[in-house]
């Protein structure tokens, strides 16, 4: 099956050039972040994010268990 999410949710997160360091974290994203105030946090909802959480440069996207899959897929697009 191919997924487009990881490329959608990348965009969401203000493109490659946005993140620093991104990781799959058990049901979560984590990702750390040049500027986290671009976050398009509408956008991400519109993919089935369940949840997004901000702490300074830190986003956590809760994806679900494919977030370490996920992860992967988005540090091969960096």
């Amino acid at each position: 099956m191919a997924d487009d999410r990881p490329e959608k949710i990348l965009a969401a997160l203000g493109g490659a050039g946005n993140v620093a360091e991104i990781e799959g974290c058990i049901t979560r994203l984590r990702c750390e972040l040049e500027d986290a105030a671009v976050v398009d946090e509408a956008a991400l909802k519109q993919l089935g994010v369940h949840g997004v959480t901000t702490v300074g440069t830190v986003v956590q996207v809760v994806v679900g268990p494919e977030a370490d899959a996920i992860a992967e897929d988005i540090q091969d697009l960096l």
